[in-house]
C-alpha cells in the first residue's frame, strides 16, 4: 500500500484550518499541533458573566472566499454556519450630534452622506466607490487569488491592458491623501480613512490601494451565527471530517530539519511528528525570533519593531447601554486623527482615541436587548507587549475611552467579570509579536511586497496566516492558506484538480478586522 504523504500544520488559527481542510481532502495525512485549548487563533471568544463574547474579528466579508473554500471540500458553508446580511453596515459618530450611517446599498449611503455632509461630498463617495471597486478588480486575480509578486510580476500578471488600471489605483499615494481627492469634510477622510487600521497600519502612511476595503463591504457584510469563532469551529470540524487529525493544547516547540530538509516537528512534550512537509501558520515574527528552532529562523527574513503593526487594548464586557442607538458595528471617532496615530507612533496610548463597539446581541435595529448586553471595545494601541502596561495606563485607557463614548452620547454600565486583553495579553498568545495583531504594518508602497509568500527558502517549510500574503484579515488569512496548500501539493508533484470534490458553485459576497 501507498504510504500517504505527512504533513503538520503549525497552529489552528483560519489560515492554518483552511490550509488543514485542503490537504486532507486531497487525500493527505494532516496533523494539526495547535498551543490553545480550541481552534481559531484569533478568531476567539472569551467568558463574561457565562456568556460568550467575540474578542477577535467581528466583522465577516469576502464570503466568497469561505464559499469556495467549503466547496472544494464538498461541502456547503451556508448548511455549516448561519450567515445573515448586514443591512447597516456601521454606524459612526463624532460627537452626540454627528451620526452617519453606511448602508449595504449604495444609493442609501450616498443619500445619507448628502444629509450628513451635502451633495458634493455624495457624489464624492460615488466616485470613491468606483475607484474602490476598481482597485479590487485590478487587484483580485493577479494579488489577492495568487501567490506573491514582485511589483515586476504584479505588472506581468496584470498584463499590458491592464496596466492603466494598475497605475490608476495610485500605488505611490497615500490613503489620507488620496482621500482628499473625493471627500472635502475632514470626518469623511476620517471615516474611510479607518480603512488602513483593517491592515493594522496608519491612515496616513497606507497606500491609497487600501480603499479596496470600502469595496469589500459594500460587496457584503454578513452576521454570523455564533460569531467567527463559531465559523473557525466550523472549518475544524470539516478538516476533521476530510481525516485532518487536530490536536489541541499541544505547542509545537521545534521545526526538525535534516541534511537541510523540514522532516517533521516537535512538540514541547517531546513528542515528534514526521513530516514530507510542514506549514507554519504561526505570525512568521515567531519564526524569525528563533521560536521553531534556527533553520526555521533563518528562513525567515527579521522584522524590525518598527514595522509592527497595530496592536489593541479590547475590552469584553456585559453592559446596559444608555444614550446612544447602537447597531451591531459602531465606530466613534476621536477629535484629532491625526494626533491618534502620531502617539501610537511614538509608543503611547493615544489620550483622545477612536472606539469601536462590537454589540454581539444586536443587528440592524436600535432595540437594546432586556438587560446586559455582549459588547466589545477596541481602541487602537502600538504593538509594545514587551513592556506590559501598567494598572494605572490601563485605568486611564479605560478613562479615555469612555470619555470618547460619553462625548457622543454613549454611557455603558458594566457588569463584573469584564475581560480586559492589552498589547502584552495579545503578546502571551501569540509570541514575538509584540502583540502586533496584523504582521507588518501596511506602511509605504513596497510594504505589500516585503510580506513573505507560502513558499520559504527551507525546502519543505510553507507559510500561511495574516503576517504573510496576501495580507490581515480573516479572508485573507484564509486565502493564504489555500495558497499555501497548493504551494505545498505542486512541490509534492500532486493537483488540486485531481483531487477535488464536486460541489455546488460558490457564491460571492462581500471581511475585515477592525
Amino acid at each position: 500500500m501507498e504510504r500517504r504523504q505527512q504533513v503538520v500544520v503549525i497552529g489552528a488559527g483560519i489560515a492554518g484550518l483552511v490550509a488543514a481542510l485542503r490537504l486532507a481532502a486531497a487525500g493527505l495525512a494532516v496533523t494539526v499541533l495547535e498551543r490553545g485549548a480550541r481552534p481559531g487563533g484569533k478568531m476567539r471568544s472569551v467568558a463574561v458573566g457565562g456568556r460568550p463574547v467575540e474578542a477577535g474579528p467581528t466583522v465577516f466579508t469576502m464570503r466568497w472566499v469561505f464559499e469556495e473554500v467549503f466547496a472544494e471540500a464538498g461541502a456547503h458553508l451556508a448548511e455549516r454556519v448561519r450567515l445573515s446580511p448586514a443591512g447597516i453596515l456601521a454606524r459612526h459618530a463624532w460627537s452626540a450630534g454627528e451620526r452617519l450611517d453606511l448602508f449595504a446599498e449604495t444609493d442609501a449611503s450616498a443619500e445619507a452622506i448628502a444629509a450628513f455632509a451635502g451633495r458634493a461630498e455624495a457624489e464624492g463617495y460615488r466616485r470613491f466607490c468606483s475607484r474602490a471597486a476598481e482597485v479590487y478588480r485590478t487587484l483580485e486575480g493577479p494579488f489577492i487569488r495568487s501567490e506573491r509578486p514582485s511589483p515586476i510580476d504584479l505588472g506581468r500578471r496584470v498584463g499590458v491592458s491592464g496596466l492603466g488600471g494598475l497605475w490608476r489605483i495610485q500605488p505611490f499615494a497615500t490613503l489620507w491623501g488620496a482621500l482628499g481627492d473625493y471627500f472635502r469634510d475632514p470626518r469623511l477622510r476620517q471615516l474611510f480613512g479607518r480603512y488602513a487600521t483593517y491592515c493594522g497600519s496608519s491612515p496616513f502612511e497606507a497606500p491609497a490601494t487600501l480603499m479596496l476595503v470600502a469595496h469589500v463591504e459594500q460587496a457584503g457584510v454578513w452576521y454570523v451565527e455564533g460569531g467567527l469563532s463559531r465559523l473557525a469551529q466550523a472549518v475544524a470540524d470539516l478538516a476533521a471530517e476530510h481525516g485532518a487529525e487536530l490536536r489541541l493544547g499541544t505547542p509545537a516547540r521545534r521545526i526538525l530539519v535534516e541534511r537541510g530538509r523540514v522532516t517533521g516537528v516537535e512538540a514541547e512534550d517531546g513528542t515528534r511528528f514526521p513530516a514530507d512537509a510542514v506549514l507554519a501558520g504561526a505570525d512568521v515574527a515567531a519564526l524569525g525570533a528563533g521560536l521553531f528552532g534556527p533553520e526555521a529562523a533563518r528562513a525567515i527574513a527579521p522584522m524590525r519593531v518598527a514595522e509592527r503593526s497595530l496592536s489593541a487594548v479590547t475590552f469584553c464586557v456585559a453592559a446596559e447601554a444608555e444614550g446612544f442607538p447602537l447597531v451591531r458595528h459602531n465606530v466613534f471617532f476621536s477629535g484629532d486623527y491625526r494626533a491618534e496615530f502620531a502617539a501610537i507612533r511614538r509608543g503611547d496610548l493615544p489620550p483622545d482615541p477612536t472606539v469601536y463597539l462590537c454589540a454581539q446581541d444586536r443587528s440592524d435595529g436600535d432595540a437594546a436587548p432586556e438587560g446586559p448586553e455582549r459588547i466589545l471595545c477596541l481602541v487602537n494601541a502600538p504593538a509594545r507587549g514587551e513592556r506590559p502596561l501598567t494598572p494605572q495606563e490601563i485605568d486611564r485607557c479605560a478613562t479615555t475611552m469612555r470619555a470618547r463614548l460619553a462625548a457622543c452620547g454613549l454611557s455603558l454600565a458594566t457588569e463584573p467579570g469584564g475581560v480586559t486583553t492589552t498589547p502584552s495579553g495579545f503578546e502571551a498568545l501569540f509570541p514575538a509579536t509584540g502583540g502586533a495583531l496584523y504582521g507588518r504594518a501596511s506602511h509605504g508602497w513596497t510594504a505589500t511586497f516585503r510580506r513573505p509568500g507560502a513558499r520559504t527558502r527551507l525546502p519543505g517549510l510553507y507559510l500561511a496566516g495574516g503576517s504573510v500574503h496576501p495580507g490581515p484579515g480573516v479572508p485573507m488569512a484564509a486565502q493564504s492558506g489555500r495558497i499555501a496548500a497548493d504551494s505545498l501539493l505542486a512541490d509534492l508533484g500532486l493537483s488540486r484538480a485531481s483531487t477535488r470534490p464536486s460541489a455546488g458553485a460558490a457564491t460571492r459576497g462581500g471581511t475585515s478586522m477592525p
